[in-house]
């Protein structure tokens, strides 16, 4: 379940955040809550002009464990940041709050291309990514995006969905028990 940031939920985040399993791999690092909160408030005003998509992850108590930003949108493109709390990894939470994220992003707003840069040492969220069916390598279908992300010390493989394959693996997969139905309606 996703909602829109806010205030409210910032110590709760901030705690999680620094998380020395979290904090390496969160694109926006706050130092001290202080400064989380400062970060906070950018996002909100950045998420009113356009440049950025951001939500609170929550479980299913509606207790805030994470975030999921689409950074750097322009001309219909994004890159996605995402990360959960360590008490939470291993749950499921990531890949449902991807698939909440991608149906507000390709259906409600005017995107049609997400990136994600995944540090090459980050192995976990690396399978966390490969194992979305609508994912693909992107490190030489966009090698203009790949070259420019990797120009620092970090080094990054690029990911990329499609607005087109997200729909399509949407179709399948809404279609597919339908397709059992009318097979098992046949034998009977």
């Amino acid at each position: 379940m996703l909602k829109k940031r806010d205030l409210t939920e910032s110590h709760v985040l901030y705690n999680l955040m620094v998380h020395p399993e979290v904090f390496p791999f969160v694109r926006q690092k706050a130092a001290s809550f202080e400064e989380f909160m400062f970060l906070t408030k950018q996002t909100l005003e950045e998420e009113e002009q356009g440049k950025i998509i951001s939500r609170t992850i929550l479980d299913e108590w509606q207790n805030p464990i994470g975030t999921i930003n689409l950074f750097d949108v322009q001309d219909g493109y994004g890159f996605l940041g995402t990360w959960i709390g360590q008490p939470y990894f291993g749950k499921g939470y990531n890949s449902l709050a991807k698939e909440a994220f991608f149906s507000e992003l390709f259906y409600e707003k005017d995107i049609h291309t997400v990136f994600m840069r995944i540090r090459k040492v980050n192995i976990r969220s690396q399978k966390a990514a490969e194992k979305i069916p609508y994912v693909t390598l992107a490190n030489e279908t966009r090698k203009d995006v790949y070259d420019q992300l990797n120009q620092g010390q970090d080094i990054y493989n690029l990911y990329q969905i499609e607005k087109d394959n997200y729909l399509m693996h949407q179709l399948r997969t809404q279609t597919q028990p339908l397709e059992m139905v009318e097979e098992q309606l046949k034998e009977a």
